[in-house]
């Protein structure tokens, strides 16, 4: 296992430099750069542009130099200083940027995974159970208008719900009066509130999705022999069910964990949008219309880097569920 996990790791290293290459290549490969988006702008406002100052921007921020040296000095500054670069249409270093939101966009986004697993499993498993019951009927009807509803207009439809029930449409992680307040149980209350709605949204197409999955995957498993050996040795159904069917059929949710958590991360921007959420989403949707290189950048870096670290977490998973895996892992 100690071997597997070291494999892994140089695999992780080797994958999280290369994808830093594609990132950055595809991020500056539109013509241009963010001071000719900036030249466009002021020249289309009637503002006059001096290009000695342009030049001068362009040196001092390095847009001068080719390709391959820009791309260094950028990843060299992430990987041995922390250093992620300077926005430039923010006016502020990215990794002040992401101080602020990644925090949010963190929180919100584990606890919609952890909504979405509690939920859909269960949900499937009860689905696979129960097959062609009012429940599996009425679950199969919920999953398919979750996954059919784009996540925007569930945004809107809630939000014009709690503000008919309640009077508040629920915008923003805090009320207004809470936005700047120090943390107290109040201030957590508040958060609560407001994040009922984040969670439903950007949840719901992935739970929806999982749900099926689980289904069908328990649905396969109870059909298999080993169910049927299992009864005629008097073993008690339940037993069956849920130390046997549920592990076998737990797998491909295990395995989704990495692609999931980014699904929830790049998936709820048009969320974080509509609904107002201090969130990293709104701000890549900028730098990507800006050509800010090193904003957009340094965030589809983080997100490359969630990816291999979730799907790490779904391979140990795998290894410490399924026997058969865990099996081929010390072989390798």
């Amino acid at each position: 296992m100690v071997k597997f996990i070291a494999r892994k790791l140089s695999i992780m290293c080797l994958t999280v430099f290369l994808i830093s290459f594609a990132v950055f290549f595809i991020i500056t490969l539109p013509p241009g750069d963010f001071l000719t988006t900036y030249i466009g702008r002021l020249t289309a406002a009637g503002e006059s542009v001096d290009p000695v100052m342009i030049e001068k921007l362009r040196e001092q921020y390095g847009l001068d130099q080719p390709f391959v040296i820009q791309y260094w000095r950028w990843f060299s500054n992430i990987i041995f200083h922390g250093d992620f670069g300077y926005s430039f249409s923010l006016a502020m270093p990215v990794t002040t940027i992401i101080r602020a939101y990644i925090v949010p966009t963190m929180v919100l986004s584990l606890v919609t995974m952890l909504f979405t697993y509690l939920i859909s499993i269960p949900v499937g498993i009860y689905s696979a159970v129960h097959q062609y019951s009012v429940g599996d009927y009425a679950f199969t009807t919920i999953g398919f208008l979750g996954q059919a509803i784009p996540n925007f207009l569930l945004a809107i439809i809630l939000m014009f719900l709690s503000f008919r029930w309640t009077g508040d449409t629920m915008l923003g992680l805090f009320s207004p009066g809470m936005q700047n307040a120090p943390w107290s149980m109040a201030k957590f209350l508040d958060l609560a509130k407001h994040s009922i709605i984040p969670i439903i949204v950007i949840g719901t197409g992935n739970t929806c999705g999982l749900m099926r999955t689980m289904r069908s995957q328990m649905l396969d498993e109870l059909n298999k022999n080993y169910v049927m050996t299992g009864k005629a040795k008097g073993m008690k159904a339940a037993a069956i069910r849920y130390k046997y069917c549920v592990r076998a059929a737990v797998n491909p949710i295990v395995s989704s964990i990495g692609w999931s958590l980014v699904g929830i991360f790049t998936g709820s921007t048009v969320t974080a949008i509509v609904l107002n959420l201090p969130s990293m989403g709104a701000i890549m949707y900028s730098a990507l219309i800006d050509q800010d290189m090193y904003l957009a950048g340094s965030w589809l870096f983080l997100m490359a880097i969630v990816t291999v670290v979730g799907t790490f977490i779904s391979d140990i998973l795998l290894a410490w569920l399924d026997p058969r895996a865990r099996k081929e892992y010390l072989k390798g």
